[in-house]
């Protein structure tokens, strides 16, 4: 983690517990605030920032602080969205990432049109272009359907160019209500949400370390004001960690395991040319292949008219290194050292070596897009942006699909809830995810 780290403690009263940051960086408070808090949220991302606004409207008369490493909110994961609201489609039935990605819709979808974001239903296409992918098609109409996802159906090829003239394939199942909206300006409206309703933000303050404070400080009380300087400290009753890319290593701090590990992966997007953007109109997405542990790349339309195309997915050399070349000798060593991604690229080294081989000639990561597009040229694309997803991945190499919670032991794990995985999609579902982690933080705190 970067070396700008405020320091807190969290306990019970008159114990708490310190939360420390060291001297790099001088933190900046959004609101004034309290020395002592009732809880603070580490992370402002997407799901911290929800989960952060659903504790505080479910508990007004509680103190709550949130505190982020960056001088902004929402840089990262959430800034680097490809802007998807998903439908539901993939999961299986009756999971908890179904009901929470159905939900998480409806709620989103609210929220946009309530608060006045702007939003597009542009609809999904998930199309089949080999015979041997139409029974994979159909087992995901029928998770579909099974999840609750609206008006759901499949289209043939007359079907498909009805919808996308410029698309060919065998069929596909047609999602008309999913959508896509700038996910950033969505998170940044949960954290405006969260300080009118009395929450303080904190931001260029990176947790270094979170310990058990005995007493508390000298003259002072539970209400006490104040603006914490460089190197000063938070206290309070309880934590909660929503850390993204670091949640291992936010939970090595407080005392529990480090596993699952966080092990970082960079998918890179191609762009459509402004007089090509024609050729898109919603969302384009192949038929997921089992075999391979990532999605496979797709078309999508962003709210500013663009079209990204992609996303590949190859290791980061840094846990927020979003060009090929950011390295970070402790992000890549601690990667490599993992037994679980050793496991994890011995069983998908194909798989591997082309994703890198795409990532770096345009033209194969084209060949593949011209399935579903064969109008689509080379010349008719560049290079975008990327995004780092923070893959979670256990010891045995598989990649961690559901959401983690833990406390770890003694006085410290009882007052910490570190949330170790928040899968994919967890943009979409953000609001139905901070449903659930609030349900947690009470039972585990008894607010």
């Amino acid at each position: 983690m970067r070396s700008a780290t405020p320091r807190s403690t969290v306990g019970p009263r008159p114990r708490a517990c310190r939360l420390t940051s060291q001297p790099a960086a001088a933190a900046t408070w959004r609101r004034a605030g309290k020395h002592s808090h009732d809880v603070v949220v580490v992370g402002g991302g997407i799901v911290g920032l929800a989960t952060a606004r659903e504790l505080i409207l479910r508990h007004p008369a509680l103190s709550f602080v949130l505190l982020e490493k960056e001088k902004e909110l929402a840089l990262h994961q959430t800034g680097h969205n490809s802007g998807v609201i998903h439908s539901g489609i993939y999961y299986t039935p009756g999971s908890l990432k179904a009901r929470l990605c159905v939900r998480g819709a409806a709620l989103a979808y609210d929220f946009c049109d309530r608060k006045g974001i702007p939003y597009k239903k542009c609809g999904k296409l998930i199309v089949a272009v080999e015979q041997e992918e139409l029974p994979r098609m159909r087992a995901l109409y029928e998770r579909g359907v099974k999840n609750g996802v609206r008006d759901l159906s499949i289209v043939d090829a007359k079907g498909i160019r009805e919808r996308e003239p410029f698309c060919r394939g065998i069929a596909a199942l047609d999602s008309p209500h999913t959508g896509i909206v700038d996910w950033r300006k969505v998170a940044l409206r949960y954290g405006e949400d969260f300080e009118e309703a009395g929450g303080a933000v904190l931001t260029d303050y990176e947790v270094s370390n979170i310990s058990v404070a005995s007493e508390s400080p000298a003259g002072s009380s539970e209400g006490e004001t104040g603006i914490p300087g460089i190197g000063s400290e938070l206290r309070c009753r309880y934590v909660l960690t929503c850390g993204g890319l670091y949640s291992d290593r936010l939970s090595q701090i407080s005392g529990c395991s480090r596993e699952p590990r966080i092990v970082p992966f960079r998918g890179d997007y191609l762009v459509l040319k402004p007089e090509k953007r024609y050729l898109v109109k919603g969302n384009i997405y192949p038929i997921p292949d089992p075999r391979f542990p990532f999605l496979g790349v797709h078309f999508t339309p962003r709210m500013d008219g663009g079209v990204w195309l992609g996303p590949n997915a190859v290791l980061a050399f840094k846990r927020e290194g979003y060009n090929v070349y950011d390295f970070s000798a402790q992000d890549f060593a601690d990667a490599l050292s993992f037994r679980g991604l050793q496991k994890l690229v011995l069983k998908n080294v194909a798989y591997g070596v082309g994703e890198m081989y795409r990532g770096v000639f345009v033209g194969a990561q084209v060949k593949i897009l011209q399935k579903f597009i064969p109008e689509l040229q080379q010349s008719d694309v560049l290079r975008g942006p990327a995004g780092v997803r923070a893959q979670a991945l256990d010891r045995d190499g598989n990649l961690v699909d559901d959401f983690v919670f833990d406390g770890g032991v003694g006085e410290v794990g009882s007052r910490v809830l570190h949330v170790r995985n928040a899968p994919s999609p967890a943009a979409t579902s953000s609001l139905a995810i901070a449903e659930m982690i609030a349900d947690e933080v009470e039972s585990r705190f008894s607010l």
